[in-house]
């Protein structure tokens, strides 16, 4: 990880994987991950972990399977959202989206319970920056 200031918008600009997170930096055991999202991601599962959402750019969606029914959550740049651990969920940007994840570290984006992984995810537990 750089002991330097590193720029978002810079770090964005140096890939075009969707749903494939980059690893920005790491506080104590946890990740702070950026991704750009388009379409829709899978349904999935933290089991141990809340999943914490900043929208960069763009407007993000999450729908939620919660013990009241299915609601989706509308997302649009600057805002913030935290998944509960254990809700059932699925991010999907229809239009396209950068947004900044805060997991710990080895959590693979598509949860500890989920459908299949799409081949164009390649990576669910991050990149470093640069690779």
């Amino acid at each position: 990880m750089s002991n330097e200031p590193i720029s978002l918008s810079t770090a964005l600009a140096s890939f075009d994987a969707l749903w494939s997170p980059r690893i920005v930096t790491r506080v104590n055991d946890y990740d702070v991950r950026i991704a750009k999202v388009a379409g829709e991601h899978v349904w999935h599962v933290h089991d141990d972990t809340d999943e914490f959402f900043l929208v960069l750019e763009g407007e993000l969606r999450i729908s939620l399977r919660e013990s009241a029914g299915e609601r989706t959550v509308l997302l649009p740049r600057g805002s913030v959202f935290t998944v509960p651990r254990g809700t059932e969920h699925k991010p999907h940007a229809p239009s396209g989206a950068a947004i900044l994840l805060f997991e710990p570290t080895g959590t693979p984006t598509v949860g500890d319970r989920h459908e299949e992984v799409p081949a164009h995810v390649d990576a669910t537990t991050g990149h470093p920056l640069g690779t």
